[in-house]
Order: C-alpha cells, then structure tokens, then sequence
C-alpha cells in the first residue's frame, strides 16, 4: 500500500522508518516547508492512506484536500477538535475512511479501558476523589493533552459523576506519562501509563492505517483494536 505523510518532523521520521513492516510504500513526504496551507498535496503522488502528524491548524486545511483527492486518512495532531463537526462532514460527503486519536500508542488505549473500569468502580463510593495527571516533553503545544482530556471524558461516561482535576507539566524529552488517580480518607489508588520511545504512536498508526484500507466513515483508535461493539482489531504484524 502507498502511503503519504503529512508532518514530517519527528514522529513522521518515525512512521517512515516502521511503514514497510506494515506493508507501507512511502510515497510522498509534506511539512512546514512543501506544504504551507496544503499547498503541497496536489503535487503529491496518488496515495491509499495518508498520516497526519503535523499541527492543529494544519489538519483543518488538509483534511479536505485529502479527501478530495480520495486519500483515506489517519490524524494522530491533537488540538483541533473544535472543528470536528465540520471535518466529520466532510469525510461523510466524500465517502473516505479516517481514523483519529489524542494518543495511538496501543499500550495507552487498552489502559484506557482499565481506567474506564476503575471509574465505574469508584463511582459508587463518595469518599474518593479522582485526578488525572499527564506530562509530556517541552515542545508538545496543547495542555492538558488530548489523551489526558480523552481518558476525563472516558471516566466520566463510565459514571463517575464527581468533579475530576486535570493538571499538565511541560518539561524535557518525556514522550508521554498519565496517571489516573482515586483518594480516599486513608488510602490512594493510582494507575499510569509511560511511554518509554515514540514509536509506540508510529505503530499504532501504521496499524490504524492498515486497517482503514478499504473503509469508509470516521473511526477512532478502539474501532481498530476491537474495543467498540461490533469491532474487530487488526491482527500485529510479526516482527
């Protein structure tokens, strides 16, 4: 499968490196410099799925150029969501097929159904109160992250009804740690998640984009690893 990519900073560099364990052909390469408003994806050679690891207001412009040009999509950019709405629109009128996540690391979102299930545990005893933590390296632009907001929104729908904090650090090279958090009167329970290399998003984007080939609609990380009803995950590829 050919695949174009969109952000070729670090965790592109990354995605190129893992593509062809993954049945992938790089085909083409955009960033700040070739692609200044999307002005760079008419250029590109016809591609089966692009990913997307640029910024914010990049995804804006270049969803819907990719979707003209019938280009299935991957978005792992966080920051953008306020015009979802609109992207979703426009992914259902052009019948592509795109898989979007704050986080793709495989580890992250099967921990994520962890946290789901301790929330609806906690949720019928008070005396706990619960937090979120994350920290991230330096450069990352959006705090909280939109792993950190989408594991709040996971506890939340899981019922836990009480006010849950999110607090953010910014500092280094960390890749990504979250730490869920339930305090008692005389006790805590934490869980956490650390991202040890960034390849880990590389890879279950690559995954996500294997399994979008072919398919039309808007999906998440979970409808690729089985973890929505009625799904089925993407068996890993030997390595």
């Amino acid at each position: 499968m050919r695949l174009l990519l969109v952000g070729y900073g670090r965790m592109g560099k990354i995605v190129e490196q893992l593509a062809p364990d993954y049945g992938f052909e790089v085909v083409g390469r955009l960033d700040i410099y070739n692609n200044v408003a999307g002005a760079g994806i008419a250029s590109q050679p016809d591609a089966d799925v692009a990913i997307d690891f640029s910024v914010p207001s990049a995804v804006v412009e270049n969803l819907p150029l990719l979707a003209a040009r019938r280009m299935n999509l991957v978005i792992g950019t966080t920051g953008w969501q306020v015009h979802e709405a609109e992207l979703r629109r426009i992914v259902a009128e052009t019948g592509i097929g795109t898989v979007v996540a704050s986080n793709f690391s495989l580890g992250a979102n099967l921990f994520q159904s962890i946290v789901e299930r301790g929330a609806a545990l906690f949720a019928s005893h008070p005396a706990y109160g619960a937090w979120v933590y994350e920290i991230h390296h330096a450069a990352k632009q959006d705090a909280p992250s939109g792993t950190a907001l989408t594991l709040k929104a996971a506890m939340e729908r899981a019922g836990y009804g009480r006010p849950i904090d999110v607090a953010s650090s910014r500092a280094g090279s960390v890749p990504g740690t979250h730490t869920i958090g339930f305090d008692g009167p005389f006790e805590t329970v934490t869980l956490t998640h650390s991202n040890r290399d960034r390849a880990a998003f590389a890879q279950g984007a690559l995954e996500a984009a294997r399994w979008i080939h072919g398919k039309r609609g808007w999906f998440t990380i979970r409808d690729v690893l089985g973890l929505e009803p009625g799904a089925s995950p993407t068996p890993e590829v030997p390595r």
